[in-house]
Parts: C-alpha cells; structure tokens; sequence
C-alpha cells in the first residue's frame, strides 16, 4: 500500500482528459486540471463559499424607476407609448377597486373567502403586460390581474367568487379566487401550496414537444417565498433544468407566507441564489416597479424561448392586505409598518407619477378612472349576486370522460333523496331554488 504513493507522479495519473484536451495535474502546472464528473478546476488551497456573487455581497435588485418615478441613473426605460401606460395604470388601479368591494362583500357573508392584491399590482400587471396572450399561465392566488389583462371581464370575476351558473372556471365548485380560463390560457387554480410549480416545468416540457409552439410560448408560474418553501419548488426547478424546457419562474417575495416573515423562511440571499444551484439564469428585480418587472419578464421570456431553458425572476414586493378574509396581520406585525409601506413604497403612486412627469396623467383623469373603475365593479357585482347557481347536475360532471361506479352511485343516491324529500322538506325546497334547473335535470 505504501508502494503506491509513490506512483503520484507516474506518467499514468500525471495525465487527465477533460474535454478531449491533455491537462497536467503537476503542482507545478498552470492548470491542475479538473474532476472526472465535473467541470469544476482543481485548487490545492481550502476555501468555503455562501455566496453566488463571487465576492461574497448581496444579489442586486434591477430598478428602472425610484419612489418619486423617476428614472434612475443609466436606467433603460422601455419604449412605451400613451395609450400602453394608460392600460399599464388602469389596470394596476383596476386591482384594488376590485379588492376593495370584493373584500367588503366577503365581511358581508356574500361569498365564502377572498384574497386581496394590495402592494402587489406592479408586480402581476407588469408580468402579464410581459407575456405573449397564448403564454400558458399557472397561478397562485394574487394573480387574477392577469386575467385582467388578457380580456377575462368583470362579470366573469364575480362569477367565479359567486360560484353561480356563469362560472366558467369551476361551474360554481370551486372556492372563490380560483381562476381558471382555457381560452385566457390560464391553468384553473387550486389550493395546495406549490403544486402548481412542478405542473409549469411539465407544462413547458409540453410545449417544448409541440413543433407549432416550441419557440413561440413558455409556460409561467407564479408562486411566492413561502411556496418556495416547499418541496414541490425544488422538484420543479430540478424538472426544468435537467429537462430543459421555457419554464419562466415568477417568484413574488411580498414578505411574508401567511404569518412567517421571509426573515424566518431562509437563511440564505433569498430565493434568487437559488437559481444558480440548478444552472438557471436568474435576477431580483423591484416588484413595485412595474416598468422593471415588465423589462425583466420580457428579457426572462426572451431567454426561455432562444434557449428553451428555465428562467427565474424574484420580484421584491410587500403584502399589504392580509394573507386573505380568514387572516388579521396586525397580529403579527405593526399597523404602522404597513401604513409607512403604503406610503413610501406604493406601486401605483410610483407609476401615477411617472406618467404625470411625461404629461400623460393629470388630477382629472385620475378621479374620473377610480369612479368609472368603481361603477363597473358595482355593476357587475349586483348582477352576479342575482344570478342562480348552475345546474345540481354539474356537481358530478367533468372529472371523468366516463361516469365510474361509485360516482355513479352518490348521483343516484342524491337524486333519490330529492325525489323523496326535495319537495317536503323546507331547507331543502328553498334551496333548490337557487339553483338554476331546482335539482330537476338531477332527477331526470
């Protein structure tokens, strides 16, 4: 054993292939060549790492505007017309008019739940105004300004949140906030945490099969920091990179997973120095302003469709609302701090005065769209709230291609109770009437 050592430097172990180039691993060399399975170089002295910056400091964060909207030094401010601003602006506005009523009416035992976008609209507008139409999109919950964006109407919001028969995402079985559009290419939302990140890696490896959108879509996952949290964002990170796919991740670090600040989530340089680890291009980029998500998204999307890899983009944001109807955060953090939040670091003010600088924006304008954008909620809203839900049938449609056995049964089961007891017993005589058929196609 002790014979052997002193073939270290035999010509056979004094020679390496890495590449199909000849590397010496003398000390003496200028190279000590690299490892069998990597392309990493060999050193001889010992040094840790925690850092993907190479110099040990933080990640930067891209910004294109400050708080005052204005552009800052060397700054590249998208070409952008009038007409586009205003319909970045409308809809930032659009998204809290929506909250503001949708919330009320939740308090008021209305709907079931909600969810609010408040500080987050730069954020989902400027990804969206980003994307192409036909990109495939899968949400967490704060992103119904997408929708928005890609034409899904009023009528079809307050339908979803009422769960009556012109509920396109869900036919009403769904819980509110859980969007979904086929023709929106918007995947329907569902509550578990994370689960739709991995679906994203396996949705853009789809498209990366398909010859007609190979290089004109990627698929677009929202989720936030603490999503990340969960095993399911390794897994889709790791799909995406080792089969490469336009995979475009969307990460909105707004500060907090329900009650767990980002401070106690990771340790490391949040969730942008986890990029690197699975060979995807990555950047942080100021969720509040919308002109630097926008410019990231765009650049993000470029990358995934001329590389066909997997892209992530950190948007730094702040949750002003709480988590949703069902949360109080000022159990678990300072009124104050998010009175200051909304104050010094809003989204929508940021961008208002941007477009004032550059004329397109005055006083007028602004009280005129928040009282337009507050009619149109309202309407909608009193409409929906008229409409009955769909048909009792529905609740056992859809699922399947064919009717198994025991789904079967529970429809039999239920329409034999109706005609036993639909008619006679008065909690549900009086619900049946809300429903559109009154449970009679059930019954058929």
């Amino acid at each position: 054993m002790l014979r052997s050592l002193s073939l270290k430097h035999s010509p056979l172990l004094t020679r390496v292939c890495s590449k199909g180039r000849t590397l010496s691993t003398q000390p003496t060399s200028s190279s000590l060549g690299c490892l069998p399975t990597t392309h990493s170089p060999v050193v001889s002295k010992l040094a840790f790492f925690n850092s993907v910056t190479g110099d040990g400091s933080k990640i930067p964060s891209y910004r294109v505007l400050d708080g005052l909207g204005i552009p800052i030094e060397g700054a590249e401010v998208p070409e952008i017309s009038e007409q586009f601003a205003r319909r970045l602006y409308e809809n930032m506005q659009l998204l809290p008019t929506l909250d503001n009523i949708l919330n009320n009416v939740q308090r008021q035992g209305k709907i079931s739940f909600y969810m609010t976008s408040y500080g987050e609209e730069a954020a989902v507008v400027g990804s969206a105004a980003a994307l192409v139409d036909d990109d495939e999109v899968l949400a967490q919950y704060r992103e119904v300004g997408v929708l928005l964006w890609r034409g899904f109407t009023l009528d079809s919001v307050m339908a979803q949140c009422f769960g009556n028969h012109e509920d396109t995402s869900g036919k009403g079985r769904q819980m509110p906030m859980h969007f979904g559009s086929k023709q929106h290419h918007f995947h329907t939302i569902s509550s578990p945490l994370a689960t739709q990140i991995p679906q994203a890696a396996g949705v853009g490896f789809a498209l990366k099969r398909d010859p007609e959108r190979r290089s004109k879509n990627v698929a677009c996952v929202f989720f936030g920091e603490g999503a990340a949290s969960e095993g399911d964002f390794h897994a889709g990170m790791l799909l995406a990179s080792t089969l490469p796919s336009p995979t475009l991740f969307l990460a909105r670090n707004n500060g907090f997973a329900i009650s767990t600040p980002s401070s106690e989530q990771y340790h490391g340089d949040s969730l942008s120095a986890r990029g690197p680890g699975y060979g995807i291009d990555t950047v942080r980029v100021d969720g509040n302003d919308v002109l630097a998500v926008m410019n990231a998204v765009k650049e993000a999307r470029r990358r995934c469709l001329e590389g066909g890899r997997a892209v992530m983009v950190e948007m730094l944001t702040y949750r002003v609302g709480h988590h949703s109807t069902s949360d109080d955060s000022f159990a678990y953090r300072g009124r104050q701090e998010v009175e200051n939040r909304k104050k010094i670091d809003n989204p929508i003010t940021r961008f208002r005065l941007f477009m004032e600088s550059r004329g397109w924006w005055n006083e007028a304008e602004e009280e005129e769209l928040k009282s337009r954008l507050k009619q149109d909620v309202l309407k909608a809203f009193r409409r929906a709230e008229t409409l009955k839900k769909a048909d009792l049938k529905e609740l056992f449609t859809d699922v399947y291609a064919e009717e198994p056995w025991n789904i079967r049964e529970q429809r039999e089961e239920l329409a034999g109770l109706l005609k036993k007891y639909g008619q006679v017993w008065e909690p549900w005589r009086n619900d049946l009437k809300n429903f559109k058929d009154e449970g009679k196609k059930l019954l058929d």
